[in-house]
């Protein structure tokens, strides 16, 4: 694990070493996803917290299924229901 010092300024800012945002692919004005975990702050960039979420879907979803093309299917079912 690559470790760097940083201090907090004023308003709790925090700056994140160039380094480490080229290596997280950061750019001025990326959104990203704070998480607070056994007493370490973690920062996630918005598509890896993306990219982990639909790992933990896929482990639930059969292989073929299109979440999608059900959703769809049902929504029109209940619209012919009514």
């Amino acid at each position: 694990m690559v470790a760097n010092r940083a201090k907090i300024t004023s308003g709790g800012r925090l700056v994140i070493p160039a380094e480490f945002r080229r290596a997280l692919g950061m750019h001025e004005g990326d959104e990203v996803i704070l998480e607070l975990k056994a007493d370490e702050l973690r920062i996630l960039t918005l598509a890896e917290a993306i990219k982990r979420s639909q790992a933990i879907i896929r482990q639930h979803v059969p292989a073929g299924l299109s979440l999608t093309d059900s959703f769809i299917a049902e929504r029109r079912q209940e619209a012919e229901l009514e």
